[in-house]
């Protein structure tokens, strides 16, 4: 009978053997297919199947086995905390979509790579990235590649200690990468018609109720496979893994994990001595592959975009460019949803809504950082979040004794207690109409959304009175966020744009892991942390960007949300 193995990794990313190398050994170990699953890279993909070329060549008029190598990925992700790993079977890894995503992890990656080694250096170990590169060219570095790094320059006794001491979570030297969900890298395997499978699921250790719910949640995404058999599985295991995989109407599939002396004792095909893994289950993915092909479309969710305006969607003239419209178009036409998410009050972004004629289905304006959610189709607000007017009596006294510039608003008008340059530099954008009273508080008649204070010459002036307000504001449950070098937001901590992401989702029946947001200032950050995927503008604060599953190529000033969103569609 035929054998395969779906899951086997080379030295392109943390394996010992070349993609040659691989093909020659599956051939001595007598299987008929495997698939290259290298960590979060393809570049070992066309060395692999130019070497079955070529051995396939040679042997077709012998009586000499053949192999197929099947081009493949594995992706890291983030779920819960848990690092959670979803391999991809038959990508198109020469696909322009699939190429720019590579890249982006790339990017993110060389990001990461270079703090560590700034780190390091600092910790008495000096390294530089393009050391690292040297070291071990053509290699994803991963943390092992800085344990064997460090071991070799005898920084470090042995692998384990440069792990326990400086590179292991927790530890002084690491700095976590930001990774995509998994829900995000079944979406990429499909969009490059890839064949998702969540790779070894009992090594997260799971519940099983937990286990359940992240199965469902792929599933909905578009997950068609489930690693049922694998080497460290015994019979009570696959059995498990079997009946869930059906619950869900999944594809088994079986991997070795094979690392080379990297994993010493696990081999290719066997595993630790007991796996068997037969074509039929090769088979079986395959025929469940027709089927996908033949309905391209239906297996991705409807999804929802939260993105920021200033410096993110908007351009330095406030306005969108044709290419940028036409990508919205695309999105709502696919079925999907569009927030506009701003700090401004809900009638400024309906104003920009206006004038840059976004009548598109499908909308919503999030006013306030979050206070406020506007449903455009019915034109009503759907949510209301607000501070009581006595957080708002003493915003507005401590502003007064500050020297600060603090406003307020309605349901309707800006209300401030002068006219001033503040006030003026404010307006060159914000269109909302004022009302000036020195006794703010008789204008209301309910708590505003937000305040905002306003300081154009002195940074320190400003960041003196937040700091003031800090102790007070903690008590009462208020936030205050930079959204400008010049602006400091007052809002309800029950408030926010992450909060408005989760609301809305709620509200309209999305699953926030569906959902994407995109910003670049300091009150985007929980927006970015609440949605499924975060796109951090490259002209935006580095928290965002740290935050970020993604950075885009280019500003706002360049389509740079547009060229990241075409993806998504």
């Amino acid at each position: 009978m035929n054998i395969v193995d779906l899951h086997v990794h080379s030295n392109k990313s943390d394996g010992s053997l070349s993609p040659t190398e691989l093909v020659t050994y599956a051939l001595q170990k007598g299987l008929s297919a495997f698939a290259l699953t290298d960590h979060d890279t393809t570049d070992g993909i066309e060395e692999a199947l130019e070497a079955a070329r070529c051995i396939n060549a040679q042997n077709k008029n012998a009586s000499v086995r053949t192999i197929e190598v099947i081009p493949g990925i594995e992706f890291s992700s983030e779920y819960e905390g848990k690092d959670i790993h979803v391999v991809g079977l038959y990508i198109d890894y020469k696909s322009d979509f699939f190429r720019r995503r590579l890249q982006n992890f790339v990017n993110g990656r060389t990001i990461r790579n270079r703090e560590m080694c700034r780190r390091l250096t600092d910790y008495g170990f000096p390294v530089t990235y393009e050391e690292l590169q040297s070291e071990f060219p053509n290699c994803v570095i991963t943390r092992s590649h800085y344990a064997k790094f460090m071991l070799n320059h005898g920084y470090t006794k042995t692998l384990k200690e440069a792990f326990d001491r400086y590179i292991g979570d927790g530890c002084p030297c690491f700095v976590p990468r930001k990774k995509i969900t998994p829900m995000r890298a079944v979406e990429i395997i499909l969009k490059a018609d890839g064949f998702p499978v969540l790779a070894h699921p009992l090594l997260y250790h799971l519940s099983s109720a937990k286990l359940d719910e992240l199965v469902c949640l792929l599933k909905k995404m578009g997950l068609q496979g489930l690693e049922a058999v694998y080497s460290t599985h015994d019979g009570s295991d696959e059995r498990e893994m079997r009946a869930l995989a059906a619950k869900y109407d999944l594809c088994i599939s079986g991997g070795s994990d094979f690392h080379g002396n990297a994993k010493p004792g696990l081999d290719l095909a066997t595993g630790y001595g007991k796996l068997f893994i037969p074509q039929e289950i090769l088979d079986k993915i395959k025929e469940r592959r027709k089927w996908m092909n033949a309905h391209p479309g239906k297996l991705l969710p409807t999804k929802i975009l939260f993105t920021d305006l200033d410096g993110t969607l908007l351009d330095s003239g406030k306005q969108i460019s044709p290419y940028t419209r036409e990508v919205l178009e695309k999105w709502v036409q696919a079925g999907h949803k569009l927030a506009l998410c701003s700090g401004r009050d809900v009638n400024s972004v309906k104003d920009v809504k206006s004038y840059l004629h976004l009548d598109l289905p499908n909308m919503y304006v999030i006013g306030y950082n979050g206070g406020q959610i506007y449903d455009c189709t019915k034109g009503k607000t759907i949510h209301r979040t607000a501070l009581t007017l006595t957080q708002t009596a003493h915003i507005l006294e401590e502003a007064e004794k500050h020297g600060i510039h603090v406003h307020t608003y309605t349901e309707t008008n800006i209300v401030s207690p002068r006219q001033d340059e503040e006030l003026v530099y404010y307006r060159r954008v914000i269109k909302t109409p004022v009302i000036i009273n020195p006794n703010v508080m008789d204008v209301l008649t309910q708590g505003p959304c937000k305040c905002i204070g306003i300081e154009l010459k002195d940074p320190e002036k400003m960041e003196n009175f937040r700091l003031s307000l800090l102790p007070w504001a903690q008590e009462e449950g208020v936030s205050m966020l930079y959204s400008s070098s010049y602006y400091l937001e007052f809002f309800p901590a029950a408030s926010g744009k992450g909060a408005a992401v989760k609301t809305l989702c709620r509200l309209l029946g999305i699953d926030p892991h569906f959902s994407v947001a995109a910003g670049d200032a300091q009150n985007d950050l929980s927006m970015i942390e609440a949605a499924g995927m975060g796109i951090a503008m490259i002209n935006g604060c580095n928290d965002v960007k740290m935050a970020a599953t993604t950075i885009t190529a280019y500003d706002n000033d360049h389509d740079g949300l547009a060229h990241a969103l075409v993806d998504l569609i």
